[in-house]
């Protein structure tokens, strides 16, 4: 018997643990195109009944919000409905798992655990626990390469190092092989059990999201992969940074979650890069090089686990953040004045969700027009986003921060009146989600900060005018930078 333990791979198909741990695939087999042997095992056990394992783990829910954790359930639901047409379950426990493991690895007389790999720092001090306490009971382990094509480390420098410059990253990662989609296993490799039901969202005490979170799971996540391959990713390269023309696939809650895998994701825009018309395999390159930067935010923060709550670059000096309450509380509420930044913001809390370009507009905003620390947007963002991701959102916000592995200059900053003029023209996204403009000619609406109090108090009274001038504050950003830095 063998228990294969569901992290972030809420999946039965593509997912390298499972499939190793019922024979549908040899560890070998399922490998990373450059290397054979990367499963960390300390076991030489043959693979068996599987027992399919969730576990609820207090640790890493104290760092959760509503919206996760509601599509974590969704996305278990419809896991646990898999196995059962399967003939089996899904078992779920919830406490430490380096004490719940070997708990369930004795109920079920289980020779071996098998988990695929994560990358965070909490993750692998955890793995690392799970793997002591198993060896103190006598059960072996395994844990697999899954999540990411190339795991850290096998992309590098010259000199062996980890790459802090992307491009050089993607131009690796873009030629390497990419091994095919893994299957799912055989419905009598898995074992006859019954799983408990699911805790509700107060049991493991959160609330109902007041967001629309996306449906979770398997089949929602292919769902929307077969729609985007079939139009959206065409026309990635010209749409994607516009909020309006739906260029983007929504993929990324169901890759943070593992409710589809990467190498299915990659094999469907293989495919459509060969359906392709000439000016179209741009776009598809596009969308894969997004994939590459999921991958390259991950080797940063295996090698610099650090980077969580510290900037990746440094400065001379430290940076004077500014502390502003007010100003920190109205550009979560999106009434900042700025109505591209606004939408945004709104956006997040009605959905769990904002459109890319629109999470570096409102970054820029609150790093440079606020000057307010990165963290506290990081922060915002991990409670309400469904996607949030360390590596990812880590990654984005230090680079619009400055702070970050190759970022974003200090010096260029974001005008987010030129931005919503540019990205969306008509104002459309921004009619969507503030509704106090619904009825302004876009033209008042990009101009909004130009307006004089009597113009805006006539044109829409009720939406606020702009909390800071964004020209004096791109001045006072550029000082604290160039303070920073050192500079005379």
């Amino acid at each position: 018997m063998e228990i294969h333990w569901h992290r972030r791979d809420l999946r039965p198909t593509d997912n390298r643990a499972l499939a190793v741990a019922s024979g549908a695939v040899d560890a070998d087999d399922a490998g990373s195109a450059e290397d054979e042997h990367d499963a960390d095992s300390d076991s030489t056990a043959t693979s068996g009944p599987v027992v399919p394992v969730f576990v609820f783990d207090d640790d890493v829910l104290e760092h959760a919000g509503d919206a996760r954790v509601r599509y974590l359930l969704d996305a278990l639901a419809e896991l646990r409905a898999s196995y059962r047409e399967r003939g089996s379950d899904l078992v779920v426990a919830r406490g430490g798992p380096a004490s719940v493991l070997p708990d369930l690895a004795a109920e079920y007389d289980a020779d071996r655990v098998v988990w695929n790999k994560d990358y965070s720092g909490l993750a692998r001090e955890r793995d690392a626990e799970v793997r002591r306490a198993l060896n103190a009971v006598d059960v072996d382990r395994a844990s697999f390469h899954d999540a990411i094509f190339h795991e850290p480390g096998s992309i590098t420098t010259n000199e062996g190092e980890h790459y802090s410059v992307y491009t050089y990253f993607w131009k690796k990662w873009r030629d390497r092989e990419k091994p095919d989609p893994i299957p799912a296993p055989d419905p009598d490799a898995l074992a006859a059990v019954d799983g408990d039901d699911l805790p509700t969202i107060a049991e493991l005490g959160f609330e109902e999201p007041q967001a629309d979170v996306q449906a979770a799971g398997t089949e929602p996540a292919r769902e929307r992969l077969t729609e985007f391959c079939a139009d959206g990713i065409y026309r990635y390269a010209e749409d994607r940074d516009y909020p309006t023309r739906d260029g983007v696939s929504r993929l990324s809650t169901d890759l943070k979650f593992g409710t589809i895998g990467i190498r299915e994701v990659y094999a469907a825009t293989a495919e459509a890069r060969e359906h392709a018309a000439a000016d179209a395999v741009e776009s598809v390159e596009e969308f894969q090089s997004q994939l590459a930067w999921r991958e390259f935010y991950t080797h940063v923060l295996f090698f610099n686990p650090e980077v969580v709550s510290e900037n990746f670059r440094e400065y001379e000096h430290e940076i004077e953040w500014r502390n502003d309450p007010e100003e920190l509380r109205a550009w979560k509420d999106g009434e900042t004045g700025y109505p591209i930044v606004d939408a945004g913001m709104r956006q997040l809390k009605a959905e769990a969700y904002m459109h890319n370009r629109v999470r570096m507009i409102v970054a820029s905003f609150l790093t440079k027009d606020l000057q307010i620390d990165w963290r506290e947007g990081y922060d915002h963002f991990r409670e309400f986003l469904a996607d949030h991701d360390t590596a990812n959102d880590n990654g984005g916000w230090q680079w619009a921060a400055s702070t970050g592995t190759d970022a974003q200059p200090y010096f260029r900053i974001f005008n987010p009146m030129t931005q919503g003029e540019r990205y969306d023209p008509d104002a459309e996204y921004i009619k969507e989600y503030v509704p106090e403009l619904r009825d302004v000619d876009p033209d008042l609406i990009h101009e909004w900060h130009e307006l004089s109090p009597t113009q805006r108090a006539r044109t829409a009274g009720e939406y606020p005018e702009p909390i800071v001038d964004h020209g004096e504050r791109r001045e006072a950003a550029l000082a604290m930078f160039e303070a920073a830095r050192g500079d005379e």
